[in-house]
């Protein structure tokens, strides 16, 4: 692990930090568990842009899904400081049968925001975004590109304390990902923290100030 900001005021904190999942057994396989981490002790500094790297079944997207507040930890202690969180993951967060706009409505209602905050926004949200008229349409008629740029257009307009983005950056074109990147880099220079998934180190190096590595997992 990098160093940590000096100075910086710690927002959440993992303190000996383990999670695991129940695997049920097969006709050759006793039931088990699977530890997604365990002994994880971590702070998380107001302003920084942690990344955070690892194998496949490290628990990378576990890890955001523990901070998110999505789920509990089986070990350790867990802290949030009275911060607002909101993960952005391909997998998770829209309805597919509403609309981009009715979803980024929600989106910002669920960080805390108001209604019409969230729609004197909307402008920028679809010019950021780069969907147009699609903003207009069920996100189930949309590609996990254009989902992607919906979630981190909504993200970087609505602006909760904690971004947690898993893999967010590893889809749609290139002009994308580059203004997706700069605005990233905004953000290292600002109050929000963020917190990025990638399989790619050589980005997280790029945009990122402090990096961790997640090991990988076992089965008991």
């Amino acid at each position: 692990m990098n160093g940590a900001p000096a100075g910086s005021e710690v927002i959440i904190s993992l303190k000996d930090v383990g999670v695991r999942y129940r695997q049920q057994g097969g006709r050759f396989k006793k039931p088990g568990y699977y530890q997604a981490f365990e002994g994880l002790n971590l702070d998380i500094y107001r302003g920084e842009t942690l990344g955070i790297i690892g194998r496949n079944g490290a628990g990378k997207s576990t890890l955001l899904r523990l901070i998110a507040g999505i789920i509990k930890p089986d070990t350790g202690r867990f802290i949030n400081h009275g911060v607002t969180v909101s993960l952005l993951s391909l997998a998770a967060g829209f309805d597919a049968d509403l609309s981009g706009v009715d979803n980024a409505i929600i989106s910002g209602m669920l960080l805390g925001y108001r209604r019409q905050q969230i729609v004197a926004r909307l402008n920028d949200i679809r010019e950021f975004s780069e969907l147009g008229s699609f903003m207009d349409q069920p996100v189930k008629t949309y590609s996990s590109g254009m989902r992607s740029r919906l979630g981190f257009a909504v993200a970087m307009y609505m602006t909760p304390d904690v971004l947690l983005l898993d893999e967010i950056l590893s889809v749609g074109d290139a002009d994308f990902k580059k203004k997706a990147e700069a605005e990233m880099m905004k953000k290292l220079h600002s109050d929000q923290t963020v917190l990025l998934v990638s399989h790619s180190e050589e980005q997280v190096n790029r945009v990122c100030d402090r990096k961790i590595e997640l090991t990988s997992s076992s089965l008991t």
